[in-house]
């Protein structure tokens, strides 16, 4: 039989044991584990200087490399738009502070700018999209013929182009008679809001898309409404490109659904770093490219198919005749 004593002995050994181990623990294995914790924190923090220096590097060099474009960008465009006439329309959220640097390049490449049309919010929300179904109808031609499966946002996108823009030549710089009252009850209503003459239609359309991707829950209905004004804006004109500025990494967002969308991207032009002097040479480029029926999707972000449009190709010299050359 097992008394007492025994139980007792057996809880010292216990004890002694653990204390023996904590006091190996914390001497014999302490040293080598401070060691390497230490050892493996020096290699992160110099792994961390050495990527933060490569990033003021990068930072540095792209800095440098964008105000060497942004100094010669009157140069870079001059005469690319020559002759065109370009609306400019922005969507809800568009970033304003590009209005002024966008449409002076726009003028350094030789196009007039009709004017700016600027969709509300009241525009994109989802309760007055019968409003601006009725409005779609009522303002636009009699009768106004719409496909079948025509969104309300399908049909105010086709009152809006044709009223600001047009594929005839001849007819730029003119209003609409067919779209009399289109952007006066746009305006009335409060869905847009207007600056300059742009019913004076254009024979181009850049639509700036909002800073940040729609959010919440009416987000994609928002998205696409804006694509479907986009898609609206090329099929009445010599082209229309959308841009804006979309981080790298970002996969959302209108020039996202365009670039996503088949058919959309097959007619319509995006360019996602407008706010970069480059980008900017590329949407002037894009709108020209338009012009010659060409479409692409241009910027740095990862559904980008380039960082811009191809150059026009030089024409190759014409021979020079060989002295002594002859039948």
């Amino acid at each position: 039989m097992i008394d007492f004593r025994y139980h007792i002995v057996s809880i010292v050994a216990i004890f002694l044991a653990l204390a023996i181990g904590i006091v190996l623990g914390s001497t014999v294995l302490n040293a080598p584990l401070v060691a390497s914790t230490e050892k493996v924190t020096a290699q992160l923090r110099g792994n961390n200087a050495e990527l933060q220096d490569r990033i003021v590097l990068a930072q540095t060099r792209g800095g440098a490399s964008d105000t060497f474009v942004a100094d010669r960008l009157p140069q870079l465009v001059q005469g690319a738009l020559a002759g065109e006439r370009v609306v400019v329309v922005e969507a809800p959220g568009a970033d304003t502070k590009l209005r002024e640097p966008v449409e002076k390049v726009l003028a350094d490449a030789g196009a007039v700018i009709s004017g700016r049309v600027t969709l509300t919010e009241k525009y994109l929300t989802t309760g007055p999209a019968t409003a601006v179904e009725q409005l779609a109808t009522v303002t636009g031609p009699t009768p106004s013929i719409f496909p079948s499966d025509a969104t309300p946002y399908d049909k105010a996108a086709a009152m809006l182009a044709g009223a600001i823009v047009t594929t005839d030549r001849t007819q730029a710089g003119k209003e609409n008679p067919a779209a009399a009252g289109v952007l006066d009850g746009f305006e009335r209503d409060g869905l847009v809001s207007l600056e300059g003459e742009p019913g004076k239609r254009a024979t181009l359309a850049l639509l700036m898309a909002p800073a940040s991707a729609y959010e919440g829950k009416e987000a994609e209905a928002q998205t696409a409404a804006v694509v479907a004004l986009a898609t609206g804006l090329d099929t009445v004109s010599e082209g229309a490109v959308v841009a804006g500025i979309v981080p790298t990494s970002t996969a959302a967002g209108v020039i996202a659904a365009v670039r996503a969308d088949a058919e959309a991207a097959s007619d319509v032009s995006t360019v996602d770093n407008a706010d970069m002097a480059f980008g900017k040479a590329a949407v002037v480029y894009a709108l020209r490219e338009q012009v010659a029926g060409d479409t692409g999707q241009y910027g740095l972000a990862s559904d980008a198919a380039a960082i811009g449009p191809s150059p026009e190709p030089t024409p190759p010299p014409t021979p020079t005749p060989t002295a002594g050359a002859g039948g």
